[in-house]
């Protein structure tokens, strides 16, 4: 049986308003990430393969787990979120104030994608098959393959899985945890969800509030 680790990046800085401002881990970010590669280290089984995005957010956090040189993938690339903002603006019918809006914007958004009334840097169709695609490749029997991505691709993974629509892949999307680390396990019967939203690097009194969403 083969698995698929997939781990969230590390806090990125969410007071930004725009892609590349969002693009680069807090110091906290940077704290997450480093806890987890010791617990990996300590705890974990090796990997036959590691992957991340080409992100900024998620090279350093492929780095912060001890793997620099780790393997880049555009298709493990966030969905372009605040670019997906604008256009909600422009539409006129939810406004995204700031993080505490979330939870209303996010499946607002996602289905207006979906529906095709906003295009972003691509289509839904396009994400969802590029996210198909990636894991596909990382599905080896017999093999452990970690990728480093985000918490929309996690999402969407899992939706995939789980045959999931739009409001309950943003359902699964808003409590996904900062360096949290989600297993898929690749049997001869197709993939499996084996764990979803872990950080065993988090679960020390003195650290609950390095438990973040954003």
């Amino acid at each position: 049986m083969g698995e698929i680790t997939l781990v969230r990046h590390g806090q990125a800085n969410s007071a930004a308003d725009n892609e590349a401002d969002y693009d680069r881990l807090t110091t906290l970010g940077h704290t997450q990430a480093k806890w987890l590669g010791e617990w990996m280290a300590a705890h974990d089984g090796p990997f036959d393969d590691v992957l991340c995005g080409t992100l900024r957010r998620q090279r350093e956090t492929a780095a912060g787990l001890g793997y620099p040189e780790a393997r880049q993938d555009e298709r493990l690339n966030e969905i372009t979120y605040y670019d997906l903002t604008a256009e909600m603006d422009a539409l006129g019918e939810v406004q995204r104030g700031g993080p505490e809006d979330f939870a209303v914007h996010f499946p607002a958004t996602l289905q207006a994608w979906q529906d095709g009334r906003i295009k972003g840097t691509e289509t839904f169709v396009q994400f969802t098959e590029r996210v198909q695609a990636v894991l596909d490749m990382a599905a080896q029997p017999g093999r452990r393959v970690l990728c480093v991505t985000s918490g929309g691709i996690i999402a969407r993974a899992v939706s995939h899985l789980l045959g999931l629509d739009i409001p309950r892949m943003a359902q699964i999307a808003l409590p996904i945890l900062n360096t949290s680390v989600h297993r898929i396990h690749v049997t001869p019967h197709g993939p499996i969800l084996a764990t979803f939203n872990a950080a065993p690097h988090l679960d020390h009194a003195d650290r609950l509030a390095a438990r973040t969403n954003y």
